[in-house]
């Protein structure tokens, strides 16, 4: 009934601080330069995190600026307000977010690029976007496993949207993300987002859950020159599970 409880004070105040995200892109996004677009929501996505009782542990050192393409293990809807939180970048994200209420706005506001996965020829389009996007010094984040897994192993990587560093000639960054128990440090599940798992469910586990770790270790970058994508997405799979074994 008390874990019940909390998580119901919880939601109330994260969904007031989306509300009040929503509202700052709407009125004053506008009036901003990018660097304090990109500062705000790093700001946005920490506090979201604490009010979820979730503390935020950086590790390595996430890149200074722009260009460069991360590339994460894909857990949960929270990994992006968890990378956000470490880093403001570009995420690539599935079409749809766009017209979610509430939250396309924030994704909107966040710089999100689109993609039609249903549409094969789409990810050539968003390949050009991330190319030019990269070109003009952005930091780029994509999960090249496509879709999230249950965090005790990685899925295959899809190298199509490595083709934009490559073009670019901007660096890989490889990162890990895991969720955990701040008490004992063992990997948490309630966060995950997977099979028959639906939003509000992973929500509620999250919200009832005992404080948790976001883990965010960031690996070293990787240069783009002469690398052949289908080759690098096997090594970057090896890269990003070793640092998904170092999280601590």
């Amino acid at each position: 009934m008390l874990h019940s409880l909390k998580a119901c004070r919880r939601l109330l105040r994260a969904i007031a601080h989306a509300a009040r995200g929503w509202w700052t892109i709407r009125t004053a996004f506008a009036d901003l330069t990018q660097e304090e677009r990109n500062a705000r929501v790093q700001q946005w996505a920490g506090r979201m995190l604490e009010i979820m009782g979730i503390t935020l542990r950086v590790q390595g050192t996430p890149p200074a600026q722009g260009p460069a393409l991360l590339i994460c293990n894909h857990l949960s809807w929270l990994d992006i307000v968890a990378i956000h939180a470490a880093r403001h970048v570009r995420f690539v994200s599935k079409a749809d977010v766009k017209h979610w209420p509430l939250i396309g706005t924030l994704s909107n506001g966040a710089g999100t690029l689109y993609i039609e996965r249903e549409r094969r020829r789409d990810a050539m389009r968003v390949v050009h976007h991330m190319t030019d996007a990269l070109r003009n010094g952005d930091l780029i984040a994509v999960f090249p496993e496509g879709t999230t897994s249950d965090g005790r192993g990685l899925l295959p990587f899809h190298a199509n949207l490595l083709q934009a560093a490559i073009s670019s000639g901007a660096p890989v960054v490889p990162a890990a993300l895991r969720f955990a128990d701040a008490a004992t440090g063992e990997t948490s599940q309630a966060p995950r987002y997977i099979d028959d798992d639906n939003l509000v469910s992973s929500l509620w586990n999250t919200l009832r859950a005992p404080p948790l770790l976001a883990i965010v270790r960031f690996g070293e970058a990787q240069s783009s020159y002469s690398r052949e994508r289908r080759s690098w997405a096997q090594s970057l799979h090896e890269d990003v599970q070793q640092l998904r074994r170092d999280t601590h």
